[in-house]
């Protein structure tokens, strides 16, 4: 068995392309996620986030590339990778008429260092109750003893697969309640895909967005709450001409013309660039704000969304 590279990231994929017939789920797909911490993918559904993440669980082969956990090959050495990590799938499975607690027991003779007190306390702050077949819980309750599991054998890494997709914001919460307090005790190195964008925006260090099988942003949060901002003009009287070309320079990904004028989502702001502008008298008083996390999302995947180069390790 090939010895894992100390040196290489915790989870890597470089040029991942997986397909389904004709169509193209990843498309030369590379990123890496940095030991202690949390990578947050985005995109629409049908982008290939779960075809990504079952590259990364070893459950499909790319066509091309490949996909490395702790610095093996995850394809050639599942079992052996797979031990390390704790795993969140998009839809939990269990024997539906096993009690959670029966469950946890088996779990516990897999895992040697698992940690049914820590499960057990879980499932209290949870509430969710022991004694129940597995198959007659809510759909939140089976995603939060899928956390619980996951947790309980202290895992070098998280792999989350939109773990609170169609739970109530309840439980919502307390997943990424549970989450946060273990980051904070633990530091694990985290990747999740989500649809929690609100909740990512305060737990992600790196997000990318997937848009039809390709990677647009790889990037530190920080870097991209930087170089994008929201703009406004106030229509000039020469038009909408003379803000496009004030734009050009700014690498526009959404422009809407209003009654009033022209709102913009920029990607590559610079403060100086913006002096200069709102010093123009040809452009009345432009405003600039800060983009959320979710209007960044939506302005870079909805079909109107610009093509842009990923930062890479920026």
């Amino acid at each position: 068995m090939t010895a894992p590279t100390t040196s290489a990231p915790p989870l890597a994929v470089a040029g991942l392309s997986v397909r389904y017939g004709r169509r193209i789920a990843l498309d030369d797909v590379s990123l890496s996620v940095a030991a202690g911490s949390v990578y947050a993918l985005l995109g629409l559904n049908g982008a290939g986030k779960s075809s990504l993440v079952r590259c990364l669980l070893g459950l499909r082969r790319p066509e091309s590339g490949s996909a490395t956990l702790f610095g093996r090959d995850v394809w050639s050495h599942r079992a052996a990778v797979l031990g390390e990590i704790g795993v969140v799938p998009e839809e939990p499975d269990a024997p539906p008429t096993l009690p959670v607690g029966e469950i946890a027991r088996f779990a516990a003779r897999i895992h040697p260092k698992f940690d049914r007190t820590g499960f057990d306390d879980r499932l209290r702050r949870f509430g969710v109750p022991a004694n129940v077949p597995f198959g007659r819980l809510s759909k939140g309750q089976k995603g939060q003893v899928a956390l619980a599991l996951a947790l309980a054998p202290s895992p070098r890494m998280l792999i989350l697969d939109d773990p609170t997709l169609g739970l109530d914001a309840k439980a919502r919460r307390s997943v990424f309640e549970e989450l946060i307090g273990e980051l904070a005790e633990r530091g694990n190195t985290v990747f999740l895909t989500t649809h929690e964008l609100v909740a990512v925006e305060g737990i992600a260090d790196r997000v990318g967005i997937l848009r039809d099988g390709r990677l647009l942003v790889d990037e530190d949060l920080e870097s991209l709450r930087a170089r994008f901002r929201r703009l406004r003009f106030t229509r000039p009287n020469d038009g909408d001409a003379v803000v496009d070309r004030a734009l050009a320079d700014l690498s526009p990904v959404s422009v809407e013309r209003r009654p009033w004028g022209v709102e913009a989502i920029v990607s590559a702001f610079v403060e100086e660039r913006w002096t200069q502008l709102a010093g123009r008298a040809d452009l009345g008083s432009p405003e600039v704000e800060a983009v959320r996390l979710e209007d960044l999302f939506l302005a870079l995947v909805e079909p109107t969304g610009a093509s842009i180069e990923p930062r890479g390790a920026a």
